[in-house]
């Protein structure tokens, strides 16, 4: 389970979040083909560490960087499993733990605060990078066993303009023993 130039690999998705729209949507990102939970004979089950998780957040006009106008909140989150598919601003609404660091199925999580949203206390230094609370680690990466992770995020206050989410995974396949297996199987459930 080394992280090493050798093994680690990227993959990304990214969704747009819609201005003036409330509740949640995602982006998922189809794991099928670096999974494999099965063991068949002397050949071992297969899963996805997930090392690092790097979160983006700019304007969806032209890929500019946030304005300084932005009023919008959401909080985001990238969970293992959930198979919500993709679904547009507005199409569901995340439950009360989605995001909490005790559901087992969350890899990474964060919110994010548009400037406008922060200058209501004149003592609050405004920010425009996404605020990561929870994220694996190259010594204890999140490994995935389930075909499927899903970028979602949900709104908190409506997003004055047009913006886009995006994650980039630094992974790698790794080999899982028949016991860990089952343990990643059983926590990883919707």
């Amino acid at each position: 389970m080394a992280y090493n130039l050798k093994d680690v690999f990227y993959l990304s998705t990214t969704a747009t979040i819609d201005s003036g729209t409330a509740n949640g949507g995602s982006a998922q990102l189809d794991l099928s083909a670096y999974i494999d939970p099965i063991a068949r004979g002397r050949t071992k089950g297969t899963g996805l560490a997930i090392y690092k998780v790097h979160w983006h957040v700019m304007d969806d006009d032209k890929s500019a960087p946030i304005d300084d106008a932005e009023a919008g909140v959401f909080s985001f989150g990238l969970q293992a499993g959930a198979g919500l598919g993709d679904v547009a601003t507005g199409g569901f609404s995340i439950g009360d733990d989605f995001y909490s660091a005790s559901n087992a199925l969350t890899v990474s999580t964060g919110q994010f605060y548009g400037p406008r949203s922060q200058i209501a206390n004149a003592s609050t230094t405004a920010t425009m990078f996404p605020n990561v609370t929870l994220n694996p680690s190259i010594e204890v990466p999140y490994v995935v066993v389930r075909d499927n992770v899903c970028m979602t995020y949900q709104v908190a206050e409506n997003m004055t303009s047009d913006t886009l989410l995006s994650c980039r995974l630094e992974c790698a396949q790794i080999t899982l023993d028949q016991a860990t297996l089952n343990q990643l199987l059983r926590t990883q459930t919707v």
